[in-house]
């Protein structure tokens, strides 16, 4: 509502013209717009615009911001085929996310397809050191060998992928949503993802995959089943008082220097009842880096809130799996995939 002002300069200079009679004043004199009590707010100038909203600093980064935007502006394009096995090709490609480029790789099975799609997530590496056939390329091998489409994508700040802000790691997550997209609107097309079944997408994420898999999954991506293999927690207070414990302190500062109510806005861990796609969880007894106990009590969770989840621990396997529980996950994971993806 617009509030009319009084002009109270004006209304000093029109009783300082006044001629007044000699002896009392009847009335007391208008104090000068300096005396104004401080106590008593300033009137709003109706001719100028309102003053802007404070900005929201986490804008952009809450579950709610990220489930009101859109995805997959631009194109995957890829580069010239690589022939790895008898029964996959390998492609390398690149892709726009949020005016950034992000670079990976994609495993297309030998056949007519269609192919179910797998996107496979990795964990933390040291970007100084990462490469973009990393640790994961097994996985996503092993998949392709099965009959499932793999993307494996680097993220932004992963070489060659272009560098840029993913504070919370959401940018990351906003690189999956952002491939999802496209190799929906690509799926079909002549290419690599000609055989691609865009109605059949999975992911499978290990470690801090796991966490930018259950960021994707809160947000209400087209995904259609979720494989999480020594997972991160949903929420994300917890995480980074581990990431300032493992790097000694020097990261995970200004995540844990956000107020507890802009930080349950952000975590996953507060909108997991949105989740509506079958969930496997898998995690090494032995592992000494992400606590087993988080993968339980995701279960937990996700059990109480009536969603389709599946838990496998394998005592003896560190946090990547080293023994026969790698070759047993990925059995697991295969299985579970098919089984999901056949149902109608």
């Amino acid at each position: 509502m617009r509030r009319l002002a009084f002009a109270l300069g004006a209304a000093s200079l029109i009783a300082g013209c006044l001629r007044r009679p000699a002896g009392p004043t009847p009335f007391p004199a208008i104090p000068p717009a300096t005396a104004r009590p401080t106590n008593v707010p300033a009137l709003p100038d109706p001719t100028q615009p309102p003053p802007s909203p404070t900005p929201d600093p986490y804008a952009g980064l809450t579950i709610e911001d990220l489930i009101r935007r859109t995805y997959g502006e631009g194109r995957i394009e890829f580069e010239a085929e690589q022939r790895v096995s008898s029964r996959f090709s390998r492609y390398l490609f690149h892709y726009p996310s949020d005016l950034l480029t992000v670079h990976g790789f994609l495993n297309l099975p030998n056949g007519q397809g269609p192919f179910p799609v797998v996107l496979v997530l990795h964990g933390y590496v040291d970007p100084a050191d990462y490469e973009t056939l990393s640790y994961t390329t097994g996985y996503a091998d092993a998949l392709a060998a099965e009959g499932f489409l793999v993307l494996h994508p680097n993220y932004r700040n992963y070489p060659p992928s272009d560098p840029g802000p993913s504070l919370f790691r959401v940018g990351y997550a906003v690189d999956v949503l952002n491939l999802i997209a496209l190799v929906q609107s690509q799926a079909g097309e002549p290419g690599p993802l000609e055989a691609a079944d865009p109605t059949d997408i999975g992911l499978f994420g290990h470690s801090m995959g796991g966490g930018i898999a259950l960021r994707v999954l809160t947000v209400g991506s087209p995904v259609e089943a979720a494989v999480l293999y020594g997972s991160m927690n949903a929420d994300e207070y917890l995480n980074f008082e581990k990431i300032y414990e493992w790097s000694d302190g020097t990261r995970g500062i200004e995540e844990l220097n956000v107020p507890l109510a802009d930080l349950a806005r952000i975590s996953p861990s507060n909108y997991l009842e949105r989740i509506q796609a079958p969930v496997s969880i898998h995690h090494g007894g032995a592992d000494e880096l992400v606590p087993p106990e988080w993968s339980d009590e995701l279960c937990l969770r996700l059990s109480t809130l009536g969603k389709t989840v599946e838990c496998y621990t394998y005592p003896a396997e560190p946090h990547t799996f080293i023994g026969f529980g790698g070759i047993e996950l990925i059995e697991r994971a295969v299985e579970f995939f098919r089984l999901t993806f056949s149902d109608p």
